[in-house]
Parts: C-alpha cells; structure tokens; sequence
C-alpha cells in the first residue's frame, strides 16, 4: 500500500495530462466549453467554495451569485478563503521560513506592486497543475523527454514536482542571484525548453551563442515585439507565451503562436476597460479545492483577438497582455475634461515606433504632470528626441501636456518584473 500511496502523485500528474490533453480534442465549440464549465463549476460550488468560511451559507446556486473579490481583501481575510484554516500571517511565517505544513505547500507572488499575494494547495493540487501545464506546454510528453530551464526571480515548491517523473528535468534558476552570475549553469544545463521573463530570454539572445532550446516560452512579464523580435531572431524558433499568475494558470499560445485563455480550468469574465478596446478579467479557477478563487477581479489589461485562431481551438484568443490597470497612467486635462487616462500599450509603441533604433526604455510616471522617459545610452541624441517629440505629440493629441524629462543612460534588466510603462504617483483614489 505505501508503495503505492507513493507513485499517487505521479498517477494524478498522468491523469491531469491526459485529461487536458483529451479536451484539446473534444472541445470544439464554445458550446462544449460552456457545457464542460457548467458541469465542473456546479460541482466545484458546492465541493470547494461552500467548505471555506468566506462563502459558507451563502448562496451557491450560480457563481454569478458569488461578490467579486479582488487581492486586498483575500489577503486581509486569508484563513476564510482556503479550507486548511491558514491566516495571512502563518502562511508568510511558513513561506519565509521554508517550512510547509505537511501536505501543503504555500507560495507567494513577487509583488511587484508591493502588494505581494499567497497561495496555498496541497500536494495533489501541485501535481495536478503540472499535468495541466505540461499537456498544453509539451504535447509529445511523455513520449518525448524534455530538458526544462524555468529562469524566475522566486522558487516555490510548486516546481518541484516537475522532478518526480524520469521522463522529465527541470531545474529552477533563480534571478535574484544575477543574469551574470547563473549564465553558465544555464548552458550547462543544457536545456532543450526554456522558461523565461522575455527581458531574460532577451539577454541570453543577445549575450549568449552557445544555447539551442528546440522550445522558448516567454513567462511572468509582458511580452513586447520588439524583444519577440531579436529572441525569435537568434533562436529561428517560434516564442510561446504563458500567462501565469500566483491566481492559476491564466493562458498558453498554441502552435501558431495565439495566446489562447485557459478557459477549460479557469472561467474567465471580461470586464470592459473605459475609453479602450482593453478588458480586464475576473476569474475563478474551478480545479482549486483549498484556496478559492472566485470571481477574483485582476488588474491586467488585455486585448482579446476577434478573428478565430487557425488552430480551430473554441479556447478565446488573447491578441495582446497589454500591461496592469495600476500602470495606466492619469494626467491632468483640460479643465472642463478633469483626468485623461492613457493605457501602457498606447504609450509603449508611441516610443518604439518613434525611431527603430530604440530597443528599450523606461517610462515612469512619478507625479501628477511628471513623466520620466529613460532610453539607453546607445541610442543617438536624435533618437531620444525623436521619442520625446513623438511622446509630447500624443499627450496633446488626447488632451493633456504633462512634462516630460528625457534621459539616455545604461538600462539594465531588473531582478523583479520589467514594467518598461510604470505609474508610481498615485492618486487618493487610485489608493483606495
């Protein structure tokens, strides 16, 4: 029996791949998908979401019942919203410390916003995960061993169940200690899969001649064209992408490259962004048994595709993850306009389609009419006042003319998220 009990994760892992892999096949219409979630969540409702505090005694019926909730208030009521009883404080004790509660494993978010978040699943949820992303990451697995690099600034347990099969090696490389510093264990690792933030993926393109990854994935950032573009350059194989957050598995691109949302674990509620083509969605993750997600608002921006994605997946199509709601940055108008808002993606192409020369930058908004515009110190004098003017012209364009500062100096990839558009000022309201 304890044998047994022992390759139970491994069962699940294969299980969880299988599955995701036959509904690759079985769902052809957005009917199937509809029909598929109706069933899951109905059951998911009164299973999961009715054990933990938060929701118990509520109404069950319809998820559409259930309030929308976002990451301020899951924080600040942790314990009521996972069935294993864990606060907000002993999960960090835990997480800090390295030491899980048995059958558990607890993670946590960058926080790049300085609002870091937490996860709490058990062993079988951790195993289920893999199977889920290794059956839309590597179809040809487990009939095909793979070799894979996960480059992140944050190690959780989590991955480490990736290491239970002989088919499969992957290691963890941790960003915090430096792209310098863990080049070398990189290509001697030797991967054939690399998982990477693109600015990471970027660096290793154009500091590196020796790696040949078959599979890139770019992960844990948004993705601009213009580091598509040198990456896919110097490896000549199409970069995937992976939507992931400390929420769950948000979307994977298929084989044409199409970003698709990951609507067969997770159902997904657009919210319309004002004043943009942007949505913004709540999601509820209907495979979590331990911590709930439901009706959980994100703060990212994205541009869904309209036409249908040659795959034939039913899966929606994501065209772009434009960036975070909290880096639209507000400016000041006209005085009978009040605040003009300006989306990070409408901001970001107004400065590379300015000049091709510039392959990076920074823009910051660090107060009410102060905007910080950083390009590299490669970039010509006239490049840097061709994205100056280009900038200016759009502000004035929609109704605003806040300062703008530029400087040229050395732009290194930062340890945390690239945000290349950031609002740091923040409004009273912004704050609440």
């Amino acid at each position: 029996m304890r044998r047994v009990c022992q390759h139970l994760p491994i069962i699940r892992l294969v299980c969880s791949f299988a599955r995701t892999r036959l509904l690759a096949r079985r769902l052809k219409t957005r009917a199937d998908v509809e029909a598929w979630q109706r069933r899951r969540i109905g059951r998911w409702l009164r299973d999961a979401v009715g054990s933990t505090d938060f929701y118990r005694g509520g109404n069950l019926e319809s998820l559409y019942e259930l309030p929308i909730v976002d990451k301020t208030l899951v924080m600040a009521a942790f314990e009521r919203f996972n069935s294993a009883g864990l606060s907000s404080a002993e999960g960090w004790r835990m997480f800090n410390s390295g030491q899980q509660r048995k059958g558990y494993v607890v993670g946590a978010s960058t926080g790049t916003s300085g609002n870091r978040g937490l996860f709490v699943i058990t062993n079988a949820e951790r195993y289920e995960w893999l199977g889920v992303v290794l059956g839309k990451l590597l179809p040809a697995f487990p009939f095909e061993k793979a070799r894979i690099a996960l480059i992140l600034p944050l190690h959780t347990t989590l991955y480490d169940s990736a290491n239970r099969t002989r088919r499969l090696n992957l290691k963890f490389f941790d960003l915090r200690r430096g792209l310098a510093a863990i080049a070398q264990e990189i290509v001697g690792f030797a991967p054939d899969t690399i998982i990477a933030p693109p600015k990471v993926l970027r660096w290793l393109a154009e500091q590196d001649r020796t790696l040949a990854p078959r599979r890139l994935f770019s992960a844990a950032e948004v993705l601009d064209s213009v580091d598509r573009e040198i990456i896919e350059r110097r490896y000549q194989v199409r970069l995937g992408e992976i939507y992931m957050a400390t929420e769950g598995l948000l979307a994977t691109s298929c084989a044409h490259g199409t970003l698709h949302l990951a609507e067969d674990v997770m159902h997904f509620e657009l919210q319309p962004v004002p004043d943009s083509d942007l949505v913004s969605p709540v999601i509820s993750d209907f495979t979590r048994q331990t911590q709930v997600i439901a009706r959980y608002r994100m703060n990212d921006l994205l541009r869904m595709q309209p036409d249908a994605c040659p795959c034939g997946s039913p899966l929606r199509a994501v065209a772009e993850v434009i960036g975070r709601s909290d880096d639209i940055f507000e400016l000041p108008g006209a005085p009978n306009v009040g605040t003009v808002q300006v989306t990070p993606d409408v901001l970001r192409n107004a400065i590379l389609d300015s000049d091709r020369s510039i392959k990076d930058f920074r823009l910051i908004q660090i107060d009410h009419n102060d905007l910080r515009l950083l390009l590299p110190d490669t970039v010509s004098p006239a490049a840097a006042t061709a994205a100056e003017m280009a900038l200016t012209r759009l502000l004035q364009n929609i109704g605003t003319q806040p300062r703008v500062s530029v400087a040229r100096q050395t732009l290194s990839p930062p340890i945390v998220k690239l945000r290349r558009v950031e609002r740091r000022w923040r409004t009273a309201r912004s704050c609440e």
